[in-house]
């Protein structure tokens, strides 16, 4: 069997509630207190830019008061008074209960008992029986307040020609095509390097598209009185990030699909690059994921389980008459609830000759996910045993690669952390217990949701480019929205990190990245810092290739400078290829040892695994 290719993390993008997620932005304006000012302010211009507003006008109040957790804001929904349709039974006062309607608002099929008498040409009176039920549009005040949402003023659809997409596929959109110019190596010059059936794209959404351009509207549709339309359907499964990335981004013709696992899901898929990329199958993985569940019926939903923080539930906690939404998501403190977020996050793994052979600029590595169930369960929402396995596997990786003692001294957990009471005490005790049987001391505790929300199967996608913003500057985002642990919280050999703590990233060697989905979906992530990657490639490949990438990565690395700069000034555009390079039939030719699909080469020499069973 031959040598385990490394998956290295050659770029990465995205949009959530702190901003774009390349050059470390989004990540940085978590930290912005105690960023240095140089760097404080194209963090601030990269911001302004996202929301439309003049750099140099707007205040860094107004720009910190409208992005991450806050008030959920009027292009969403309004929280005071959301529509729907109350149930009535009417009954006539005195005489038969008679409506005057137009001809062409009668039903095609008229209920039972209905009379019909014309007034004039366009207008009939119906005698209709009594009771009659009717639903009638009002509004209601919805308990649900607050939400992570995009930065204000930024609209994906407006950057490309969206044709009424919904808005978790035209985020997702965003967030490829910032992924991709992450990179700095032009994707023409990949495709030439890398056979078509050997680039892999894994993204979904673990809801789907729930707005009403997609599933959404196809359910509320008739009942609304309007039609449905041709796009709902397709537009709403949930593997569709997936396929608007092949078709539209990126024209790969490799392997794709999306891995679905609740809050777990970005990581289901980057199990599914890793594998690709170790065993040999792909050369270049690209995993995401996309949720914008920032709708009220979405909302209701979660609100139903009493999975939410309410406004009355955070008045409680603070003995106060008005519900502070800044600080709605508690991870780990008295709480009450999580707070729903929107976000789209894309990695890109190169394998590691391939990251060697073209100067790719390294921004960790990933090489393990694990995957376990919960068993046998009282509650499908409920927190289990599954997880206690994830973590211990995922430790115990990093052990093998590093050894106990950078283990114990050079490590970060990014918990699943959610801000509800059952994560504060199943998470705190698993972290807790994972810690103690592993002989570490104080393993730093980082929870982002309390800045960015719950973003559902994107989760963990902002988890791991906030961490590779961590390896980056040297700061771990504190627990910020909490004064105190919860007094059920465990905290033997674990390190809350309550405010920004400041570490030297050279020491860094490893993350592991928490989630715990619903249903039983947990999955733990072992990433490995860019300075364990590059001794790790340079053990591989050698002293002089080894140099030979540094003098490859200085062009590259001004490329990603050039594409940020390009970002700030708003001179770069999403990547959306509409009816671009379409192959057909007459593209393909076939033989038996390889087979042409447009310009690229596909071996058919494939290997028998089974070789010893079949003589």
């Amino acid at each position: 069997m031959g040598q385990a290719r490394l998956p290295v993390i050659v770029g990465f993008g995205g949009i959530n509630g702190a901003g774009r997620a390349s050059s470390h932005h989004a990540y940085r304006r978590l930290v912005h207190d105690v960023l240095p000012a140089v760097t404080r302010t194209r963090t601030f211009s990269a911001l302004a830019r996202l929301m439309g507003v003049d750099a140099a006008a707007a205040s860094e109040e107004y720009l910190l008061a409208h992005t991450l957790i806050r008030r959920v804001e009027p292009q969403h929904f309004d929280p005071d008074a959301v529509g729907w349709n109350q149930r009535l039974t009417a009954r006539a006062g005195s005489g038969p209960l008679v409506l005057r309607l137009r001809r062409q608002q009668l039903p095609a099929v008229l209920p039972p008992g209905w009379q019909i008498v014309p007034v004039s040409s366009d207008e009939v009176d119906v005698t209709m029986p009594e009771p009659l039920d009717v639903l009638l549009p009002t509004v209601r005040d919805f308990e649900v307040k607050a939400a992570g949402q995009l930065p204000t003023g930024f609209d994906p659809g407006t950057l490309y020609a969206s044709r009424n997409h919904p808005r978790g596929l035209q985020m997702m959109i965003y967030a490829a095509s910032d992924a991709l110019q992450s990179i700095g190596i032009p994707w023409e010059q990949i495709q030439q390097r890398v056979p078509a059936d050997q680039i892999s794209v894994y993204a979904g959404s673990a809801m789907g598209q729930l707005d009403g351009a997609g599933a959404g509207g196809m359910l509320r549709a008739r009942h609304n009185g309007q039609r449905v339309t041709s796009k709902f359907c397709p537009l709403s499964l949930a593997e569709m990030p997936a396929d608007f990335v092949n078709a539209y981004v990126l024209g790969s013709m490799g392997a794709t699909g999306a891995t679905l696992g609740a809050c777990a899901s970005f990581l289901y898929n980057l199990r599914q690059g890793i594998e690709d990329i170790r065993s040999g199958r792909a050369r270049v993985a690209f995993i995401g994921s996309a949720e914008a569940p920032v709708n009220p019926e979405v909302m209701d939903g979660y609100a139903a389980m009493g999975a939410l923080a309410t406004d009355k539930g955070l008045r409680e906690l603070d003995g106060s008459t008005t519900a502070d939404h800044r600080r709605a998501c508690r991870p780990f403190a008295q709480n009450c609830g999580f707070t729903i977020a929107e976000s789209a996050q894309m990695i890109v793994l190169f394998d590691d000759a391939l990251a060697v052979e073209l100067g790719a600029t390294v921004f960790g590595a990933a090489t393990d996910v694990f995957v376990n169930a919960d068993g046998y369960k009282k509650s499908i929402s409920g927190p289990g045993v599954g997880n206690y396995i994830t973590m211990a596997k995922a430790t115990a990786a990093a052990r093998a690669l590093l050894g106990e003692s950078i283990l114990r001294r050079g490590g970060l957990v990014q918990a699943h952390g959610t801000g509800t009471p059952q994560n504060r005490t199943s998470e705190s005790r698993i972290l807790s217990e994972t810690a103690r049987a592993f002989g570490i001391s104080a393993w730093p505790v980082a929870a982002l949701k309390c800045y960015l929300g719950h973003s559902l199967g994107s989760a963990s996608g902002d988890q791991v480019t906030a961490t590779l913003g961590v390896w980056a500057d040297g700061i771990i985002p504190g627990i910020t929205t909490i004064d105190a642990l919860a007094e059920d919280v465990c905290r033997e050999n674990l390190n809350f990190v309550l405010r920004h703590q400041t570490v030297d990233p050279a020491e860094q060697a490893y993350a592991i990245i928490n989630s715990k989905g619903f249903g039983g979906n947990n999955a733990s992530a072992t990433l490995l810092s860019p300075v364990v990657a590059a001794k790790m490639l340079r053990a591989r490949h050698g002293a002089r290739a080894w140099q030979d990438w540094q003098q490859r990565n200085e062009g590259i690395l001004q490329r990603q400078r050039d594409y940020d700069d390009a970002s700030i000034d708003g001179r770069v555009a999403p990547t959306y290829r509409f009816d671009y390079g379409v192959l057909g039939d007459g593209d393909v030719q076939h033989g038996a040892e390889s087979m042409r699909v447009g310009e690229y080469v596909i071996d058919l020499n494939l290997d028998n695994p089974y070789r010893d069973m079949c003589e």
